[in-house]
């Protein structure tokens, strides 16, 4: 599907392990490489999202700079 301001849509089919390929275009968009951990976030009601990598790296940025903070305060 061609991209329409930065959005973008593929489908996938899971095999019978549950398992999908990411699209080539999807790899290279957000840098994705053999052996990267992705993590994959759901919701019951708004469904399921593989978030881009650097994501889950800001918030640990974020969790421990802010628990580094509270150490200090105390």
């Amino acid at each position: 599907m061609s991209p329409h301001s930065g959005k973008y849509a593929w489908t996938v089919k899971v095999g019978e392990k549950g398992q999908f390929v990411i699209p080539k275009e999807a790899r290279e968009i957000f840098n994705i490489q053999p052996g990267d951990t992705l993590i994959v976030l759901a919701d019951i009601n708004r469904g399921i999202a593989i978030p881009p990598k650097n994501l889950l790296t800001n918030v640990a940025k974020i969790v421990f700079s802010d628990a580094k903070a509270a150490e200090e305060e105390e």
